[in-house]
């Protein structure tokens, strides 16, 4: 089902999208079960948070995305990395408002740099009368993002952040490399089995479950490796592979298979948040035309 927002005026554009942006955000906290992550069956493999702090969380981001998308406005004209500079004093103040909120509990810091993002390239190509478009939104982002993998991962020094140490490690780019590739990882594996699944006539949740396992196999998600090395990262990609393998598996079994992946997750302390935040990203695309 698609937004359509193309006859809005732009203050209806930006207040919609936003709104929008928001609703991807509590769709991903709602959707249950999801393997090792915070849902509204249990906090999977966390400890330091709960369903109740999300939507808190959710509270405070939400006004600050149509900020991100006014300044996408304002530097529609500009090439993509000076929106890309512009947005940065927002993000930061949204973090903060997110952390006030949490009691310093880092619950959607990935989602509000994607999310952001989304909304700033919504900005840019409504500014300049372009119809909102999964491509054009992705194709976007990456022009804001151009040089942002070089400029902020790759370091001759010694890696001081967990995603410099993963870049040199690994050459994982965690979210500034989704962001810059214009979201490959959701279009290419998220996305397909979501469409796929609501033209079968299932739910807009059950589609999500399965758009969740096709991020799970593809994402190289820099959370599991934090929590669980590289082998934790590939324990967890080839049980989405395995469960995606099953032809033709019914609503309720894959349910009773997700519980059990979480309660197996939940023993490995693994928690794939990179892909959860794609689960945001990728409802919020589907609410717009693929070209």
């Amino acid at each position: 089902m698609t937004t359509s927002l193309a006859r809005c005026k732009a203050p209806d554009v930006q207040r919609t999208f936003a709104e929008l942006a928001a609703e991807a955000m509590y769709r991903e906290i709602r959707l249950t079960p999801k393997p090792g992550l915070v849902d509204r069956v249990n906090s999977g493999a966390h400890r330091d948070m709960d369903f109740a702090l999300f939507m808190a969380s959710i509270a405070a981001i939400a006004p600050w995305f149509s900020t991100f998308f006014h300044v996408g406005r304002e530097t529609a004209r500009l090439a993509g990395p000076q929106t890309l500079r512009a947005i940065r004093p927002t993000g930061l103040a949204c973090e903060q408002a997110m952390f006030n909120a949490t009691g310093g509990v880092n619950t959607h810091k990935g989602g509000i740099f994607s999310l952001g993002l989304l909304c700033a390239a919504a900005g840019r190509l409504t500014q300049r009368d372009e119809t909102l478009t999964q491509r054009g939104l992705c194709r976007e982002t990456r022009i804001i993002c151009t040089g942002i993998v070089e400029q902020e991962l790759k370091t001759t020094g010694i890696a001081r952040t967990k995603g410099e140490q993963q870049f040199q490690a690994y050459g994982f780019t965690g979210a500034r490399g989704e962001a810059a590739s214009g979201f490959m990882t959701v279009r290419q594996a998220g996305l397909p089995h979501l469409h796929n699944a609501l033209r079968q006539g299932e739910s807009e949740d059950v589609a999500l479950l399965r758009m969740l396992l096709g991020l799970m196999a593809a994402n190289p998600d820099t959370n599991l490796v934090s929590r669980g090395g590289i082998k934790g990262l590939n324990y967890a990609r080839r049980y989405a592979k395995r469960l995606l393998k099953i032809r033709r598996l019914p609503a309720d079994k894959l349910v009773n298979a997700l519980l059990r992946m979480d309660a197996e997750f939940i023993k490995r302390n693994l928690s794939p948040g990179g892909s959860a935040d794609l689960i945001s990203v990728g409802w919020l695309l589907s609410q717009f035309p693929p070209e």
